[in-house]
């Protein structure tokens, strides 16, 4: 397959599953996105379109700890980090985004990462 068609492919994923999603001030969106070397999150207010919270492996005091950010610990580590912040911001449930992509590997350590620090969802 070409790379044109797998991007469609990726896109009409991602939109069919953020039609399902939506997140209030109450209960933020935690999307998340995948690059190939590293992983990003954020806690989005679909009402104001504006971003609460926001971690990733390119944060500062996670660089320091892990050797590259593709990999399922840093993952978990960037879950447990946006977790820490979001209760700092007296947020305790979310709905979590994954996009387009499947939930297993990064993504799915992500989830876990912040449900293991506190998240509900």
């Amino acid at each position: 397959m070409s790379i044109q068609i797998l991007s469609k492919r990726y896109e009409f994923r991602k939109i069919r599953t953020r039609k399902k999603i939506f997140g209030v001030a109450a209960k933020p969106r935690l999307s998340v996105y995948r690059s190939s070397k590293h992983i990003y999150a954020q806690l989005v207010d679909d009402e104001k379109g504006t971003t609460l919270v926001s971690a990733s492996t390119l944060t500062p005091d996670l660089r320091a700890s892990a050797k590259t950010g593709a990999t399922i610990e840093a993952a978990k580590a960037v879950g447990k980090l946006i977790a820490e912040k979001a209760l700092k911001a007296d947020i305790k449930q979310v709905v979590f985004d994954r996009g387009g992509h499947p939930y297993h590997g990064r993504i799915k350590a992500v989830a876990d990462g912040a449900r293991e620090a506190g998240l509900k969802f």
